[in-house]
């Protein structure tokens, strides 16, 4: 009886093309995720480095935090407009509140730093992680890696040590919303990575109208000169429009805990724009930490590229 040639051979001699071709097509498909993983994780690189800007380029300014958060979000809508070219109509839960996660995120950041000190502040809201490991875990089923909380560990000593010398009891209010600001930028976070199917900058576009119009009285208080105005236009096109572009289309190919751990590079560059720009230096332990945050940062990166690698 003579053989069915289609059921015989190897896919590689072409006797099976269908498997061949579905099992190339897997390959590609994976080399092009990996790919893409790898571009999001620069993007969000690149995203903490263009944040860490804000430090610097605040204390050059003597506007007010809310006139300044109006501001540089008029601008960065403007960004988000040209980039969509529409207003969002449909809502979701999650475009929703990964809107309000991202203005409660500055709104008490801003507050916190004025009743406590910077350092508690920026060290207390990086506390993020651990709310994203839980919401992440309960709405997005993504569960962390060892090589999670290895980083994470690793990270938070390098904060420690970065700011160590600089944190206080004293503000306990301040603190206190300096932990809010962090529970936030966790939903937010997750939030944004829920939207990794829909439209995530969206979200950012719908925050920075809200926050233009309501904080546009504050703008006209304040005194305006050109200075003034280039590092308005700085923030809300560069520092905060281009960013939140960048890393809208990243947190669709990258877990909320991975980004989030990525994203604490914030922290430890803002002071090194300020020792540049301004000169003010910093002490050997915040140099150390700062070295421990990029360790652990860069090995939150390689491992799980090399766990999806092998996946």
């Amino acid at each position: 009886m003579a053989k069915n040639p289609s059921l015989t051979g190897s896919a590689t001699d072409n006797k099976l093309p269908w498997l061949y071709v579905s099992t190339r097509t897997l390959r590609e498909y994976q080399m092009n995720s990996l790919s893409e993983r790898r571009k999001s994780l620069l993007y969000i690189a690149i995203t903490a480095t263009l944040w860490s800007t804000s430090g610097v380029l605040i204390k050059m300014i003597s506007w007010g935090p809310i006139a300044i958060l109006a501001g540089r979000s008029l601008f960065s809508s403007i960004v988000f407009l040209v980039y969509l070219r529409r207003i969002p109509t449909k809502w979701t839960w999650w475009k929703f509140s990964a809107s309000i996660g991202y203005i409660l995120t500055q709104l008490l950041f801003i507050t916190a730093t004025k009743l406590t000190t910077a350092a508690n502040a920026i060290f207390l809201q990086y506390t993020a992680p651990i709310y994203v490991i839980l919401l992440a875990f309960w709405f997005l089923r993504e569960k962390p890696s060892r090589a999670d909380w290895v980083s994470m560990v690793v990270i938070f000593l390098g904060m420690f040590l970065f700011f160590g010398d600089k944190l206080s009891t004293n503000g306990i209010y301040g603190n206190i919303l300096a932990i809010l600001s962090g529970m936030s930028l966790a939903l937010m976070m997750v939030s944004l990575r829920a939207q990794k199917d829909g439209v995530p900058a969206e979200s950012f576009l719908a925050a920075n109208l809200f926050s233009a119009i309501v904080g546009f009285p504050f703008i006209l208080k304040e005194t305006w000169t050109i200075n003034s105005w280039l590092i308005i236009l700085f923030l809300g096109v560069v520092q905060i429009g281009l960013s939140n572009l960048l890393f809208s289309k990243a947190i669709k190919h990258v877990p909320a805990l991975e980004a989030n751990l990525v994203s604490t590079l914030e922290p430890v560059l803002n002071p090194v724009w300020v020792f540049l720009i301004l000169g003010e230096s910093m002490g050997p332990s915040a140099l150390i930490g700062g070295l421990v945050v990029l360790g652990g940062v860069i090995f939150s990166a390689v491992s799980s590229a090399r766990v999806r690698e092998d996946g």
